[in-house]
């Protein structure tokens, strides 16, 4: 058979093709024929403009449309027959089915085709997608090429069975202004059009769709003869199957994957095709091969082939078992061969000079992952990771709500305690967005999945995603969390703009147990949104219950405690305040300092605690005097903080400085007071590094650096405690900056050569012999605590390295001298090693002035003591033991 020759096809010869000697049908056949053949005539022009939008793709053009004669012959086999109505129907719908999937085809720019609303709310997600964050109005005016580019291939796939269906009537003008149709026989386009269209579509639809589309039969028109009727689900079955089956080289041809070079995943994709074969049918299975072996480079092919086989199979097996519950006749086709294992697919597509393994990653008990990754092994044995979940998908969902429905302004969360038949209930309402049947069941509950950015719902709430929406829901697991707190959890919800019938009610007996989904009674009234009701497993003040972490074991404390910023009205109700608290919206990014600074340490009204908030004001004056702005690249607030936390250090871990994702608390450090934003470094989001780059934290720590001198606080005591610091960010120091204390008292850069020309031997102090309270300066010895008194020749370093959030930036060793890196891999201790670990700290600093001071080089300074490997002196008599160090000899 010639290649693509349609017309040889055993579909086309029986039904379409002119019979020899005396055919009764032979004008309406006719007439069918002529029509097809110039409907794919006109239709071959457009399809070869698929390739401009998608050069990526494998070929879509009127081969492709040609070949599913072959393959529809090869699904139906002997099993099933059609007469020549259904035939030309069927052809119809083959050209139609893809001919969308290029711009061409609609007639204007797919951004103007797919609307406003539904283009910003493609580019958003694809913005997160890419960039791991979401884009803002102006981003979404003007979005980076790639990403429109991506976007609107993604619109074409995504839509283009919807506008095939809309081909069937669109017409063009020509350059002399007339009408041009692809089907132009207006007869058979209102006959036929409307089914032909919905055909075309559908071979985009879930499978369980096409009974209920196409399950009754299409009688024959007038004029053609009474037999010629549609089975329409027959039609629907075929043109599913005969696309999905037709994957061969001829899709893929050689020369051109050379000529478009195609990238990522769709390269993949051409180069197993160009591998495969003409399928076959052997029993009910079609049956694909490989005559060129696959080798090791082309592994990923070769999977991606199995991959791709196996979902042709599932198609197969669905469309059989359709037909076969439905009680009608069952296509020929029913499954793949040798996909079910790797080793029986290598007998089809071989492997050389490797070995296919499937050692891909397992999930058998489904409901023991999410019981273990739901709940302590992933969130630890924290009960507030739940309520911090709770509060943030309730926040999430009024948000959503007000960015679909713009004049809603009354959005709010109510969080109740309450204590029922000596149990403990935790209960959290929103009236957000709310979630119908099918979000339910494949958002929430899809494990991994976080549905705000997932296109299921972006199309079930169009302009969601493009209207400013950005949820703070990353992982998709949040939800799991509230098997913290309890396994009786019961969740009600109705979305906004459904009515009370829509309502649903899902229940939990346990994360590994299957959830129970009814609707709500008839008679009862459900509000719009989500209400989430946990039956807590813990009385709430018991070690390590709900609120274990507060000072007086109250709700709203626990909710000041978590939420540092909202944009909806959290109301709490709970035993000891029935009347109810309030936690007003507020933004971390434009509030005064004093403000943020309340919002962030709150106050604890209680008469006993007067003088504790005395000190709390006097604190709360300091930050204000001494805070400055972290700013992101646009130049908007994303830190208000001062870097040396004499908050902590005075008055313990109720001052922490605070790292926050979408406005809640999810890291913490001593390191500094005030409050940074930040990203989930891992998915329990409660460890968190910052949202910023190494030119930004830079410019915060400079102005902290000059604040302090302007304020007059910058005395030795913060100048040691902050050298470190300097010295990480700039790669120097400030010539007035003490670093590190010797017997004449602390040293500065500018006194170094002075300094190192007194002594011909110096004592470079090891940090962990000594240690420094800088408050004031003075020096102990780490494992006795006595107080000592540096020896003339001693310098000891207050190395102290940057804790968060300064090391996430910096990451240790950043300004390490490149020269010596391959010192790393040294098997012993040599000089250029000692070098390379010390060059890009304190002490490394000050090699470098010493050694200009002395004017040797760093070899002559460290070759001696590298091979001595240590050296260690005695101090104050040896109280305490030896101090461990690096003893240097002016060379």
């Amino acid at each position: 058979m010639p290649e693509h020759d349609y017309t040889s096809t055993s579909l086309w010869q029986e039904t379409l093709a002119t019979r020899p000697g005396d055919d009764p049908q032979a004008e309406q056949r006719e007439r069918l024929r002529s029509s097809y053949v110039e409907l794919r005539k006109k239709a071959a022009v457009l399809l070869q403009e698929n390739a401009r939008s998608m050069p990526d793709f494998t070929v879509h053009d009127i081969t492709h449309v040609d070949a599913l004669w072959e393959t529809a012959d090869l699904v139906c086999g002997n099993a099933v027959k059609l007469n020549p109505a259904e035939a030309y129907v069927l052809g119809c719908a083959f050209v139609f089915h893809d001919a969308a999937m290029g711009e061409a085809a609609y007639g204007t720019s797919v951004p103007e085709a797919l609307g406003e609303e539904r283009w910003r709310d493609l580019l958003s997600v694809a913005y997160y997608h890419q960039k791991g964050c979401w884009p803002d109005q102006e981003q979404l005016d003007d979005p980076p090429v790639e990403i429109a580019a991506a976007c609107r291939a993604a619109a074409i796939r995504e839509s283009h069975a919807e506008q095939a269906r809309r081909l069937v009537d669109q017409s063009w003008r020509s350059s002399t202004g007339n009408e041009i149709r692809l089907m132009e026989d207006v007869l058979l386009r209102e006959a036929y059009g409307p089914l032909i269209g919905n055909l075309a579509a559908s071979h985009w639809w879930p499978v369980d769709r096409l009974a209920g589309e196409f399950r009754r039969e299409s009688g024959s028109w007038p004029w053609q003869p009474r037999d010629w009727t549609i089975d329409q689900l027959k039609l629907a079955c075929i043109l599913r199957l005969a696309d999905v089956t037709q994957i061969d080289g001829r899709r893929a041809p050689t020369l051109l994957f050379a000529l478009r070079n195609p990238q990522g995943l769709s390269r993949e994709h051409w180069r197993f095709q160009t591998h495969v074969s003409r399928p076959d049918l052997n029993g009910d299975r079609v049956t694909y091969s490989s005559a060129r072996p696959f080798l090791p480079e082309d592994a990923p092919s070769w999977w991606l082939a199995l991959d791709y086989l196996r979902g042709i199979d599932q198609e197969l097996k669905a469309v059989d078992a359709l037909l076969h519950d439905l009680g009608v006749k069952r296509l020929a086709a029913r499954a793949v061969a040798g996909v079910d294992s790797p080793e029986r697919f290598a007998d089809h597509f071989p492997a050389q000079g490797w070995r296919p393994i499937d050692a891909t990653v397992k999930v058998s008990d489904i409901p023991a992952l999410v019981r273990n990754l739901g709940g302590e092994q992933l969130y630890g044995d924290d009960p507030e990771a739940a309520v911090r979940e709770l509060i943030q998908n309730a926040q999430d969902a009024v948000r959503a709500r007000q960015a679909l429905q713009p004049g809603f302004s009354d959005g709010r969360i109510e969080i109740r305690l309450s204590q029922n038949d000596g149990s403990w209930y935790l209960e959290v309402r929103d009236n957000g967005v709310g979630m119908d049947e099918e979000t339910l069941i494949h958002g929430l509950l899809d494990f991994g999945n976080s549905g705000w950015s997932s296109p299921d719902v972006r199309n079930r709430l169009p302009g969601l995603a493009g209207g400013g929406f950005t949820p703070s829901g990353r992982f998709g697991i949040g939800f799991f969390s509230v098997f913290l707190l309890g396994d009786e959890v019961e969740l009600v919800t109705r979305r906004y703009d459904h009515s009370v019938q829509d309502a649903r009610r899902l229940t939990f007996d346990g994360p590994s147990e299957r959830p129970l989904l009814t609707p709500m009674p008839v008679k009862g009234w459900v509000p719009e949104g989500t209400t989430v009701r946990i039956k807590l497993k813990k009385n709430p003040n018991d070690l390590r219950g709900l609120l274990y972490g507060t000072v007086d074991d109250r709700l709203f404390q626990l909710v000041q405690h978590l939420v540092v910023e909202n944009s909806v009205p959290i109301h709490t109700w709970e035993p000891a305040s029935p009347e109810g608290d309030v936690l007003a919206p507020f933004s971390l990014a434009t509030g005064e300092p004093d403000e943020v600074f309340d919002r962030l340490y709150p106050a604890v009204a209680d008469d006993w605690r007067v003088g504790e908030e005395k000190r709390r004001l006097q604190m709360r004056d300091d930050f204000v005097a001494r805070a400055t702005k972290l700013r992101d690249e646009k130049g908007a607030r994303i830190g208000l903080a001062t870097l040396c936390n004499d908050l902590y250090y005075e008055n313990g871990h109720n001052y922490w400085g605070i790292v926050t994702l979408g406005g809640f608390r999810a890291d913490r450090s001593p390191s500094f007071a005030g409050y940074l934003t930040g990203q989930p470094s891992r998915a329990s989001r409660d460890r968190a590094t910052l949202s910023v780059d190494q030119d930004q934290v830079r410019e915060w720590v400079r102005t902290q650096e000059q604040q302090l001198r302007s304020t007059g606080q910058f005395d030795d005591h913060l100048q040691l405690e902050l050298a470190s610091t300097l010295y990480h960010a700039f790669d120097s120091l400030p010539e007035d900056v003490a670093f590190a204390i010797t017997s004449q008292g602390v040293l500065r850069p500018s006194g170094i050569t002075e300094w190192a020309m007194q002594h011909d031997k110096i004592f470079m102090v090891g940090g962990s012999s000594l240690a420094m309270n800088t408050r004031p300066p003075e020096v102990y010895h780490s494992r006795s605590g006595y107080r000592v008194q540096i020896p003339d020749n001693w310098i000891f370093m207050y190395d102290n390295y940057p804790g968060s959030p300064v090391s996430d930036v910096f990451p240790y060793g950043t300004h390490r001298d490149m020269a010596y890196e391959h010192a790393r891999d040294h098997t012993t201790w040599t000089w250029q090693k000692m070098w390379w670990r010390a060059s890009g700290t304190i002490p490394g600093y000050f090699l470098r002035a010493l050694c200009q001071a002395w004017e040797c080089s760093i070899q002559s300074l460290l070759e001696p003591v590298a091979q001595r490997k240590s050296d260690s002196l005695q101090l104050d008599g040896g109280r305490g033991g030896p101090v461990f160090g690096n003893l240097l000899n002016r060379p």
